[in-house]
């Protein structure tokens, strides 16, 4: 121990700077939850289905629940079954072997069905795009309202395309 305390003395803290105090990604989103629940009036209820991807967008969905973004806190979670679901956020390339199950999991979303695609290969198949092993992009299986590119996107762009997919909706004729 004595060892490394005269190391810390001799040479000093040997750390990154500590990051700035950013708050303008935190006042954003909370901009948006309030947009989302002005929109809804009630709880958004998600199911997030991963149709063959890195698990890169899963990370940045995942950050979604953190507590700096706290989508939970206001209303906005993710559920377990399509049943309860009132969108579905789809991440990664459809391989062949989950075409017929996201097929079903749309089947099983009550109407009105929201759609957002998640990451570049979400959107247009990305690195893998069309070949014998996946269909590619979200909307070659099911309809896709959004889509949010990047790989992965920043969870405040996913928030920001979540709210895209309520306002369609909320102005769609019935």
């Amino acid at each position: 121990m004595w060892r490394t305390v005269k190391q810390i003395a001799r040479l000093g803290f040997r750390s990154e700077a500590a990051p700035s105090c950013d708050d303008a990604p935190r006042i954003e989103s909370e901009r948006i939850q309030r947009q989302l629940l002005a929109i809804l009036g009630r709880a958004l209820s998600i199911r997030e289905v991963d149709a063959g991807s890195c698990n890169a967008c899963e990370l940045e969905i995942n950050a979604l629940n953190n507590p700096y973004y706290n989508i939970e806190g206001l209303g906005i979670k993710f559920v377990a079954s399509p049943r309860h679901a009132d969108m579905l956020l789809v991440t990664g390339p459809v391989s062949r072997n989950m075409a017929q199950a996201l097929r079903r999991t749309y089947d099983a979303t009550p109407a009105p069905k929201l759609v957002v695609a998640v990451g570049d290969c979400g959107c247009n198949g990305g690195l893998f795009g069309e070949n014998y092993a996946s269909r590619g992009r979200v909307a070659n299986v099911i309809p896709v309202d959004v889509a949010v590119p990047g790989c992965p996107p920043p969870p405040i762009e996913i928030l920001r395309g979540i709210l895209t997919a309520v306002r369609r909706c909320r102005n769609k004729p019935d």
